[in-house]
């Protein structure tokens, strides 16, 4: 089977391994890759500025796969299952984990990131983190997991119909969050610096409110509002400033969530959050229910994805045509690798 590793940053190698189809645990699944999903934490590792990562790593974590041998304990999926993959999972079992936050466990790996991904024709794993669906394809199972992102953000926010929730971040995971945070029938603004990508966005969520992110953004919300602010922000940018900046933007007695992390400290005015009594929130990956929820989601026809893929690569062609993507700016929502 091909393999692509990532040796270092900007240098990828292709090579041929064996089939691992030897010694299947009893809880294990064989399975074939069809679709790779490719996330910013693989973008950032290609350019050598990914936190947290060490080369050289087989990337690969939004993935669609085929299950092709199963062991002999396996009841959850069958052979010829079309699933997605929750890639991340707790080889030691911690405090958080006890507690069932499997999500930010203190030993948590994630494939493609702490461990060996996808970027393989085939690779085993333990079933119980196969999420199998029976009408979906591989061009929508291999969206479940940033889609998983977004769904458990807005999860951690607890919105209700009498929100106002402002989205900062129109990327992927920003595009993921206003998908879900509008399923709840609250008013969501979306805020970008890039113009492009809010059109996309009205496109893909049907959020009709947006706002470009400029010096004068606190008095554009207001004007946009008729004087009123946010009641919950979530914050897909993981810029510094950006986040920051959500203290001043929220209004009084209001949530802010941040998804996207940076390398360095968050500091906000302590009288102004303790004036306004806010609350703040991490969402970190998700949770395995979340893969559920959002393939009946995605079956019953409440979310539509289908614009989400705007490039595509042929797994043969990554080493020769992966950092191309880099210069389609906000026209980039998501690739998706094939393999045939």
């Amino acid at each position: 089977m091909k393999v692509i590793t990532l040796n270092k940053p900007g240098e990828w190698k292709s090579s041929e391994a064996p089939i691992p189809t030897k010694n299947l645990g009893k809880d294990e699944v064989l399975v074939k890759v069809k679709k790779i999903g490719v996330c910013g934490t693989d973008l950032h590792a290609f350019k050598g500025s990914q936190p947290f990562f060490s080369y050289p790593r087989i990337l690969g974590h939004e993935l669609a796969v085929e299950v092709v041998e199963i062991g002999n304990e396996v009841k959850n999926v069958a052979i010829g299952d079309l699933c997605c993959v929750e890639p991340y999972y707790n080889d030691i079992e911690g405090q958080a984990v006890r507690r069932g936050k499997t999500n930010c466990g203190e030993h948590l790996k994630v494939l493609g990131v702490h461990v060996d991904g996808g970027m393989q024709e085939y690779f085993t794993y333990p079933s119980k983190f196969l999420h199998k669906s029976a009408t979906l394809s591989p061009d929508q199972l291999v969206l479940i997991e940033p889609l998983a992102i977004g769904y458990h953000a807005v999860d951690r926010a607890q919105i209700t119909a009498n929100d106002i929730v402002l989205v900062i971040g129109a990327g992927p995971i920003g595009l993921s969050v206003a998908l879900f945070a509008k399923l709840s029938n609250a008013r969501v603004i979306a805020m970008d610096v890039d113009e492009n990508k809010l059109k996309k966005c009205k496109a893909i969520t049907g959020i009709t409110d947006t706002l470009m992110a400029t010096e004068n953004t606190l008095a554009d919300l207001t004007t946009l509002l008729n004087g009123d602010l946010p009641t919950i922000i979530i914050d897909a940018t993981g810029n510094s400033a950006s986040m920051m900046n959500t203290f001043n933007l929220v209004a009084a007695g209001g949530t802010i969530v941040f998804v996207g992390l940076f390398l360095g400290d968050v500091t906000f005015n302590d009288p102004n959050f303790h004036k306004k009594e806010l609350t703040l929130k991490a969402s970190r990956a998700a949770m395995s229910e979340d893969f559920d929820k959002i393939i009946k989601l995605m079956e019953t026809g409440k979310i539509d994805t289908q614009l989400f893929i705007t490039h595509r690569i042929n797994f043969d062609q990554v080493t020769s045509e992966f950092e191309k993507l880099y210069a389609y700016g906000g026209d980039l929502v998501k690739a998706v690798i094939d393999l045939n």
